[in-house]
């Protein structure tokens, strides 16, 4: 049984019962989600068990129960009785996700079952202390809505009514001081202000703001929880909608409201998937940096200038890294390079290189958005004798995150949460290849090997405000050591005009692992966690092709388009110009 509305057209028996919010996260994450409680029996249900344990009208001793000893449901005058989550499964899976909810059936039961808030919150608390001896570290757990502010709160009187919501303070204060002095790695949302939230501006949530929303539910005679109906929107009412009404019955909320609760939970989920792509951009237009001065010394080769001159150049470029993942995402950016050279003998050639880029990334399934300026500074020599070459640069850069965008939905509404931080990087990189030719050749053609290690680190930062679904993240780090092993080829197709380009495959050797990003809800005290951040961009193919024309002996005109890619890609272009001081 699901304890929420039907999904009509006639919203009668017989007709489906809409997803609860926990349904509706799976499918958001591309998990399945069988249409029916899988604890019930498979005579009843058709559907093998699964490892969903929730049973309605469990107090939070049973949902420990269900956890540790043994679980019982009845239904359609069938009793099952069903060993608990970890006696079935001793050792759990350490990358799954888990959700507890409950407190709210102590409230209820208080009458016949009493208990003090704090032991039922200890349930709870006990529960997710044995799920992370067993190994689990994602959990999260559910804070109690003011159960007072239902139609069931508004039968019971201000006094009642009252009464409900100071347990519900009572609960949530006892769980989130035994959560925090337990430890480990636990997510406590804080689901009673996102419903706050809704409340107070309920139209931009689709619900009828004329409407006594915390009075009335959509099925007035519910078996369960009967309530007083709307005269329009509840069933029997003139234009039945569950989307316009709060609840279904007097405790239990409509399938609109599951919805904004699991559009909640993902906006925390998948907000590391998209912020730890911050270090990612850094790298990227590092990255894109170091190509077009890579091609500007490709394009030089055998076209030095005198020894002791001087020789400028001035770079431009656009490139477009595709991430793969949860909602995918693309980044742009626009780069400029000022650079100058001086040949220090017949065999070494140095220079430095300045540049400056507005990179942006759009990602999710709501298109977020993040800015970021990079400022870049490279100091680089060559080296070339006869058929040897070598190539070894220095760089250092400061990352300005502005316009940091999160953006996601609730329910039919959508909301934004916004930041700024900045950043910085370095980086060394050394590339050393032969000439299979002979100098001077038509064509110019053999292998390098190369490697390359850049750091870039993001100070954490925190959304603006308070609201349930701001949150602040701790600094970022990433580290890259990458090996490189390819083949260069340079062909002059004239005296004047020359084609160059490259093929390498790259190995990572340092940033392999999936990063968790630690963060904290700025409404939840006390509570910092760790959640899945993005998959590394790892081991990767490149190549790159470009034209040089020499256009009077001391000017020169270079363009170029470069790839790199496997799951994530990153595609560029460039134009440069350089000429003789």
């Amino acid at each position: 049984m699901r304890f929420t509305n039907r999904t009509g057209p006639t919203y009668g028996a017989g007709e489906y019962i809409g997803e609860v919010g926990t349904q509706r996260l799976a499918s958001m994450l591309g998990l399945q989600s069988l249409p029916s409680t899988p604890l019930l029996p498979a005579v009843l249900t058709g559907n093998p068990d699964g490892t969903n344990y929730a049973v309605g009208g469990y107090r939070t001793d049973q949902i420990l129960d269900s956890i540790t000893l043994d679980s019982t449901v009845s239904a359609g005058g069938s009793t099952r009785t069903r060993p608990g989550y970890l006696v079935e499964n001793p050792r759990v899976d350490s990358n799954a996700l888990y959700y507890l909810n409950g407190g709210g059936n102590d409230i209820f039961q208080l009458g016949t079952n009493p208990v003090t808030m704090a032991d039922a919150a200890g349930n709870l608390v006990a529960g997710v202390a044995a799920l992370q001896a067993a190994g689990a570290r994602y959990i999260i757990v559910s804070d109690l809505p003011d159960v007072g502010i239902t139609p069931l709160g508004a039968t019971a009187g201000p006094g009642g009514a009252a009464t409900l919501n100071f347990l519900s303070d009572q609960f949530n204060a006892a769980l989130a001081e035994q959560l925090q002095a337990q430890g480990g790695n636990y997510v406590l949302v804080n689901n009673r202000l996102l419903l706050a939230e809704v409340r107070a501006d309920l139209a931009a949530f689709g619900f009828d703001p004329n409407v006594a929303q915390t009075a009335v539910c959509f099925d007035p005679s519910s078996s369960t929880s009967p309530c007083l109906p709307d005269p329009t929107y509840s069933l029997g009412g003139t234009a039945p909608d569950p989307n316009r009404l709060l609840f279904n019955d007097a405790v239990h909320p409509t399938t609109a409201v599951h919805q904004i609760s699991a559009d909640y939970l993902y906006s925390i989920i998948s907000a590391p998937w998209e912020v730890s792509l911050l270090p990612e951009m850094g790298r990227s237009a590092l990255r894109a940096h170091l190509q077009q001065l890579d091609n500007e010394l490709s394009a030089r080769r055998g076209d030095w200038q005198a020894v002791g001159a001087w020789r400028t150049f001035v770079q431009g470029g656009y490139n477009r890294p595709e991430y793969d993942g949860y909602g995918g995402g693309d980044g742009s950016g626009l780069s400029l390079s000022l650079g100058v050279t001086q040949r220090l003998s017949e065999t070494w050639l140095a220079g430095v290189s300045l540049g400056l880029a507005e990179n942006s990334l759009e990602l999710g399934r709501n298109d977020s958005e993040y800015d970021m300026r990079s400022y870049l500074a490279t100091a680089f020599a060559r080296y070339e004798h006869q058929r040897l070459f070598a190539d070894f640069s220095l760089s250092a850069g400061y990352l300005d995150y502005h316009d940091l965008k999160r953006t996601f939905a609730l329910g039919i509404s959508e909301r934004t949460e916004k930041g700024d931080t900045e950043g910085t990087l370095w980086g060394a990189a050394a590339k050393a290849g032969f000439n299979l030719m002979q100098p001077g050749d038509q064509l110019q053609f053999g292998p390098f090997v190369g490697a390359s290690y850049q750091k870039v680190e993001v100070d954490g930062y925190s959304e603006q405000g308070e609201r349930s679904t701001a949150l602040s993240y701790d600094d970022q780090e990433l580290d890259s050591l990458r090996l490189s092993l390819g083949l260069f080829g340079d062909y002059a197709l004239s005296e004047r005009t020359r084609l160059f380009g490259e093929v390498a495959r790259e190995v990572e050797r340092e940033d392999e692992d999936r990063r968790d990003l630690r963060m904290s809800l700025n409404s939840v005290s006390g509570n910092s966690f760790e959640l899945p951040g993005a998959v590394p961009t790892g081991d990767q193919t490149r190549f790159s092709v470009g034209l040089t024309h020499r256009l009077t002996p001391g000017l020169a005109l270079r363009a170029n388009y470069h790839y790199r890619g496997n799951d994530n890609r990153d595609h560029g272009v460039g134009l440069s110009l350089a000429w003789d001081l």
